[in-house]
C-alpha cells in the first residue's frame, strides 16, 4: 500500500464511500497542485479515463492569469464537464480526493455542474 500517512488515509476514506455510491458512474477525481489543477473522469470498471482537462492545456492556460486560482479551477471544470457530455457522460461521483470542498476544489465541481454534470 505504500505509506501511511494522513493525507492517504483520508483519501482510501473518501474512495470507500465512493465506492459505495458509484452504480456504474465514473467518477469526476481532482487533483491540485501547487501551481496547477487537473481532473479526470474515470470509468473503474474498466480503469480508463474517458475526458481530462488541466489547467496546462493551451487554450485554457493562454485565458489565465495563472493556474493555481479559482479562475482556473472553473474553466478546467467546464472544459472537462463539455468533453464528458461529448463522450455522452452525464452522471458522475464527484472525488475530491484528500481535499476538502473548499475553494478550487468547490469552483472545479460547481463550473462543472454548470457545464451539465450531474453528481
Amino acid at each position: 500500500m505504500g505509506k501511511v500517512t494522513a493525507i492517504g488515509l483520508r483519501k482510501a476514506r473518501v474512495r470507500k464511500a465512493l465506492s459505495r455510491r458509484l452504480n456504474g458512474r465514473p467518477r469526476l477525481t481532482v487533483f491540485r497542485s501547487g501551481k496547477n489543477i487537473y481532473a479526470q473522469v474515470i470509468d473503474d470498471t474498466k480503469g480508463a479515463t474517458l475526458a481530462a482537462a488541466s489547467s496546462l492545456e493551451k487554450d485554457v492556460k493562454g485565458k489565465l492569469k495563472t493556474g493555481a486560482d479559482k479562475a482556473a479551477a472553473a474553466a478546467v471544470g467546464k472544459l472537462v464537464a463539455e468533453r464528458a457530455t461529448k463522450a455522452g457522460i452525464k452522471d458522475v461521483v464527484f472525488d475530491r480526493g484528500s481535499y476538502i470542498y473548499h475553494g478550487r476544489v468547490k469552483a472545479l465541481a460547481d463550473a462543472a455542474r454548470e457545464g451539465g454534470l450531474k453528481f
